[in-house]
């Protein structure tokens, strides 16, 4: 897992909603630990102004799955990297297809930026009305429930 550009380790929820609320984009995603249950991983995609969380978990067998719509069929990627792929397509089971890879990388050189500027304060501690954007909820896509999101502020692009 620790050669996925996208996983970020054990940063908690809250840390992963303000990455993603931080690039802003629909469909900009990264890979967390899950805070809640040990040895088991969280997808997060960036819907509409909400996060929505898909556990991902490794079998006995050692094949990669996650915890998509109720009704949507689970399936099973020997790699992680598969599984991502495939949930670059639409209509897999999720709020919206993975886009935009926030990687770890890029996320340490965006703080390293933000650190650097003039007043020497990261962006979380700037004016909200500066910084932060509100967005409408979504819609739910049919037959999908938004049991696994939580809305996040936005940055201006």
């Amino acid at each position: 897992m620790e050669n996925l550009p996208v996983y970020h380790g054990p940063i908690g929820k809250e840390e992963g909603e303000r990455r993603l609320g931080q690039d802003g984009r629909d469909g900009c995603y990264l890979v967390r630990n899950s805070d809640s249950v040990p040895g088991v991983y969280c997808l997060c995609v960036l819907s509409h102004g909400y996060v929505y969380t898909y556990r991902l978990h490794k079998d006995d067998a050692g094949s990669w799955a996650a915890e998509t719509t109720p009704g949507v069929q689970k399936r099973y990627f020997r790699q992680i990297r598969n599984l991502i792929a495939a949930f670059q397509k639409p209509g897999q089971g999720i709020a919206m297809p993975l886009l935009y890879p926030v990687t770890a990388q890029r996320r340490a050189q965006t703080h390293t930026e933000a650190q650097t500027t003039s007043n020497g304060l990261s962006p979380t501690h700037s004016s909200p009305n500066s910084y932060l954007q509100q967005q409408p909820p979504p819609r739910a896509a049919k037959g999908q429930k938004n049991r696994n999101k939580k809305e996040v502020p936005q940055a201006f692009g």
